[in-house]
């Protein structure tokens, strides 16, 4: 019988997940737009596939816990399970293995989950620290670490981001039950797709950990030039997130297609 993981099992799965999902997808994007990167300018679709990836090594990382590495995913099991007590938060179930949907192993899952994506950035940082020294636009540097809008406009951003959030989470609760499985690579895939297609609005945060520990990571390290964080629009990365987490989930049980 598998063990029940441990208050540390928890914290561990989900900051070592999330910590490898932004240290890899911040590096792709600050590849992309810093200057005198070798990868600079290489693209949307470099972009989108290497956040694709980064998920797929975050949820490999992650597979004590089920591989959450987003408070929105958290909250989609905690909703789950408020419609059915047996849902457990990494899938399994109690007594062979499953985690408990508590107060305090929620509160592990997503203290792991920021605390991961803040320190995740800081490695992003490290990795470009001559690059981010340059001189350029602020927003290009803010822009390798948190997301923003092509176009702002708050009401649209939001629906932007709970869609795209919506469709991701609607898509975990129903892929268990299809005949061919391929755990983590596929939730890569659908990612990817998610980004190629709500992804040029918003830049796809899906998950308020990935834009919040990069937008704080941002205001306090000593980059050069940096600018603002653009605080004004750090809540729709996280708000949007959470309510398509909800719709994402309702929707399959409502449909009777959840499993």
């Amino acid at each position: 019988m598998p063990a029940v993981p441990t208050g540390w099992d928890i914290f561990a799965s989900e900051f070592l997940g999330t910590f490898l999902l932004i240290a890899a997808g911040t590096c792709v994007t600050a590849a992309n737009l810093l200057p005198k990167s070798k990868a600079q300018n290489s693209g949307w679709v470099v972009i989108t596939l290497g956040w694709g990836f980064a998920v797929y090594v975050g949820v490999y990382a992650a597979w004590k816990t089920g591989g959450h590495l987003n408070p929105a995913v958290t909250l989609a099991k905690i909703i789950a399970h408020m419609i059915d007590p047996s849902v457990t938060l990494n899938g399994l179930q109690i007594g062979a293995g499953g985690i408990a949907v508590t107060a305090e192993n929620v509160a592990l899952y997503v203290l792991a989950q920021f605390v991961g994506a803040f320190l995740g950035a800081g490695i992003a940082w490290l990795a470009f620290r001559k690059h981010y020294d340059e001189d350029l636009d602020p927003a290009i540097k803010l822009g390798s670490f948190a997301t923003g809008p092509a176009i702002r406009s708050y009401a649209w951003n939001l629906l932007t981001e709970i869609l795209a959030t919506a469709t991701l989470v609607a898509w975990v609760f129903v892929s268990g039950g299809t005949p061919t499985q391929v755990g983590p690579l596929a939730v890569a895939f659908v990612v990817v797709l998610i980004g190629m297609g709500f992804g040029g609005a918003t830049g796809y945060a899906l998950n308020p950990a990935r834009d919040l520990g990069p937008r704080i990571a941002h205001a306090v390290l000593p980059i050069k030039g940096k600018g603002g964080s653009d605080w004004s629009y750090a809540w729709v990365p996280i708000v949007g997130p959470l309510i398509g987490a909800v719709l994402g989930t309702l929707l399959p049980y409502a449909l009777g297609m959840a499993v």
